[in-house]
């Protein structure tokens, strides 16, 4: 399938901070270029306390929450977020995670398909598909089965770069994540600060532009057991997945993406790190030293030092030393745009 350029990722993705007010109906607007109502929403507290992120969608429903921290069972009726709105959501708790009165928070978020979902039949378990093939994102839910080599559709049509999994029932299991720099041998927790570890979640088997391959164990093919899978597939002037070797330095790595980037996630594969995430509603101008953990319920950390970027018009580039972001090894990055690096009329972007 071919892809043009995106030239307005904000109909896509956009990332909105806010003050909690403890109010049931408290709607969070969305302030991009575009009007975006979000399938996919993560939400994490930035001050006032520790908390856990909350990840929502609109295939599970909107009393469905996971956390990205932790390696929880789903729990039902959880009214954190009462509604997807046309132009952002709408927070349903007097209180909760997301929307402590007077603490700020951060959410990110992405568009699929308006909730609208369809049966896929691509793989041997029949899946749940709601996908943006224009942004190169799918929300897919199904029941595992326990199979060793067990296929499930994903809806995209085009190879997934990253999938990121969670069974819904099973206390225990971690999240697992498949990146493409890393290959179908290993495997990556976004809960954990593991290395990438050797194990055949996916049969050792690369993911296709209609199916992922997938072992009989928990974390991706519980029997019996409610999963769900967020895939992604790279977008020219939208979105990149990719690696690189941080040199250890203040003056550090620039990786190039193509476009000014909006959110970054970046993990180090080669040894026990924080995964990090940083974005350009939090910090509105370089240096960036905003930093969020995944994996971890902390507050919002000000690194001012070892641990800052820059978003440049056509990548990001380091500007510390850290181990966790530009260490002297082996990393891999998640990437969102804020703008493409040359639109499809030919306007370059600017740096910040």
């Amino acid at each position: 399938m071919a892809y043009t350029t995106i030239d307005d990722p904000s109909e896509y993705f956009q990332t909105v901070t806010y003050t909690g007010n403890s109010n049931t109906s408290h709607a969070v607007t969305n302030t991009g270029n575009s009007n975006l109502q979000p399938d996919w929403i993560w939400v994490k507290i930035r001050s006032g306390q520790t908390d856990d992120h909350i990840l929502v969608d609109s295939s599970r429903g909107n009393l469905k929450r996971l956390k990205s921290n932790q390696n929880y069972a789903e729990p039902s009726d959880d009214d954190e977020i009462k509604s997807f709105d046309s132009n952002g959501f709408t927070l349903g708790t007097t209180d909760g995670t997301s929307n402590y009165n007077g603490f700020t928070y951060v959410a990110w978020q992405w568009k699929a398909n308006g909730g609208t979902t369809s049966s896929n039949t691509d793989g041997s378990i029949t899946t749940t598909v709601q996908a943006n093939t224009t942004a190169g994102f799918s929300i897919v839910t199904y029941t595992g089965n326990a199979t060793n080599g067990a296929t499930i559709g994903h809806g995209l049509g085009a190879v997934p770069q990253v999938i990121i999994k969670k069974n819904r029932a099973d206390n225990g299991t971690e999240w697992n994540v498949y990146h493409h720099s890393i290959g179908n041998t290993k495997s990556l927790f976004l809960n954990t600060t593991e290395a990438a570890t050797t194990e055949s979640a996916y049969n050792n088997t690369s993911p296709t532009s209609s199916i992922q391959t997938i072992n009989g164990s928990g974390a991706n093919n519980g029997d019996g057991d409610n999963m769900i899978a967020y895939f992604f597939t790279p977008i020219k002037g939208y979105s990149k997945f990719g690696s690189y070797t941080g040199n250890g330095n203040a003056d550090g790595t620039f990786v190039y993406t193509g476009f000014k980037p909006a959110w970054v996630m970046t993990k180090r594969t080669d040894s026990s790190q924080n995964w990090a995430m940083y974005d350009n509603k939090r910090d509105g101008i370089n240096v960036i030293d905003k930093l969020l953990y995944p994996n971890g319920t902390d507050a919002e950390v000000t690194t001012g030092g070892s641990l800052m970027v820059d978003f440049l018009s056509n990548g990001f580039k380091w500007r510390g030393n850290s181990a966790i972001s530009n260490g002297s090894g082996n990393h891999i990055y998640m990437a969102f745009a804020e703008n493409p690096f040359v639109s499809s009329k030919g306007v370059p972007t600017t740096a910040r």
